[in-house]
């Protein structure tokens, strides 16, 4: 059975589903979650102003943070009804192109299975398989679940 599930979360719909499939199968399995936020640096990097750019990192990683605790309660309280005491949940927080992230997290943290929306918040990857989803299941040398 999986041990280590990876969850990357954006906060879309998606990838609540996601973490709602995580949690019924770390129920069954035993399996610790290990939510991941990927604050996207491709986006500030197209910032003109240094100030700017270090100002609004600092606000998505406190944004991420909130949102990445509240994905977390969230779940415990709709999935769990508060019978997930037994599940034991790690938020991460990582910077940089998110793909990528999740790519080097699967090895970093030794996970078994990443379990991961079909697409994000992005208008045009809503009509696509995620840009970032097609990635990792692409390149990933662990089991992605995909949940839409």
């Amino acid at each position: 059975m999986n041990t280590r599930i990876l969850l990357p979360t954006d906060g879309s719909e998606n990838a609540e589903r996601a973490g709602e499939y995580a949690i019924s199968l770390s129920n069954i399995s035993g399996a610790d979650i290990i939510v991941l936020n990927v604050i996207d640096t491709d986006y500030l990097d197209a910032l003109p102003q240094q100030d700017l750019k270090e100002s609004l990192g600092k606000e998505l990683r406190e944004e991420g943070k909130k949102a990445v605790e509240r994905f977390k309660e969230s779940l415990e309280d709709s999935q769990c009804n508060g019978m997930c005491k037994n599940i034991n949940f790690t938020i991460l927080i990582k910077e940089g192109k998110p793909g990528e992230v999740i790519l080097k997290t699967i090895d970093e943290e030794n996970i078994d299975q990443v379990i991961m929306g079909k697409s994000g918040k992005h208008g045009l990857e809503r009509f696509l398989l995620g840009r970032t989803t097609d990635k990792v299941v692409r390149e990933a040398n662990v089991p992605v679940n995909v949940i839409s």
